[in-house]
């Protein structure tokens, strides 16, 4: 029976107010002047709660709003600046606000949406969307080669000034030589840091060589400046991963992001096949 239970309900709140709700007789029941304001106050709250859903409903329909990204300095490059022009101009009412440190950070600590991360075992407390393959080259300089000689083997590079970032551990580092073979790579530093864009500002001034992701060094060595060093043995693969804390009621603007990047950066259609 609903009127037992209503009666109930306002009894209760009688009491949790400390004031009479409603004028009660045996024929009829009527507001207090408490219960009037109370009624006229609770409108209008509902009312703020049916607008505040009905916002948020509709931002879940379109992407919108800010996005705190964190990516490697090495994201700084015209690859990554077309797809957040390309982004932008799909979806204007998103603003990306792009933070760049070769550091992990703290995503729910931090306030960040997302984190875009180059590794070969992403971390299993996070989800995780691969998005692309990222090569790295050991390279140097010709300037650098013709004063400290072109290394034939890795056991070469030893001899010759490295500049290795500051947050990279130089035990345990390997490369994959023919046949699949590990071969230790040894480095002797000349310079550490940890913003890669200096690190290749340095290799291009002929300071030493240095292990440099393709995206940043690519048109370098199309036109010769930079130089790869043992090409026949390869550095690891890492891939590009896209991080972030939960599924769950995930904003139109990190999913819309993500599968922009996703298929800004994939391979093409027909290697997808």
């Amino acid at each position: 029976d609903l009127a037992p239970m209503a009666s109930k309900h306002v009894a209760q709140l009688e009491k949790s107010l400390g004031a009479r709700l409603l004028h009660r007789s045996s024929r009829h029941l009527s507001l207090t002047e408490a219960g009037t304001a109370w009624y006229e106050q609770s409108a209008r709250a509902l009312d703020l709660l049916d607008a505040a859903e009905s916002t948020i409903g509709s931002r879940d329909a379109t992407p919108r709003g800010q996005l705190k990204v964190s990516a490697p300095v090495w994201c700084a490059t015209p690859r990554i600046a077309r797809v957040l022009a390309d982004y932008r101009a799909q979806y204007p009412e998103v603003l990306v606000d792009m933070h760049l440190a070769n550091r992990k950070v703290d995503l729910a600590a931090d306030g960040y949406d997302l984190a875009l991360r180059a590794t070969q075992e992403p971390s299993p407390a996070l989800i995780a969307r691969p998005l692309c393959p990222v090569a790295f080259h050991l390279v140097a300089s010709p300037v650098y080669l013709r004063r400290a000689g072109t290394p034939a083997t890795p056991a070469d590079l030893a001899r010759m000034a490295a500049v290795v970032p500051s947050y990279v551990k130089l035990e345990g580092l390997t490369l994959r030589g023919p046949g699949g073979r590990q071969v230790p790579l040894r480095l002797t530093p000349a310079l550490r840091s940890d913003d890669t864009n200096l690190t290749l500002h340095t290799v291009r001034a002929g300071l030493g060589f240095a292990y440099l992701p393709d995206w940043l060094v690519e048109d370098d060595l199309a036109r010769g400046a930079l130089v790869q060093l043992v090409p026949q043995y390869a550095a690891p693969v890492n891939t590009l991963f896209a991080v972030y804390t939960s599924r769950q009621y995930m904003a139109p603007k990190l999913r819309s992001f993500i599968d922009f990047l996703a298929q800004a950066l994939g391979p093409p259609p027909s290697r997808r096949a």
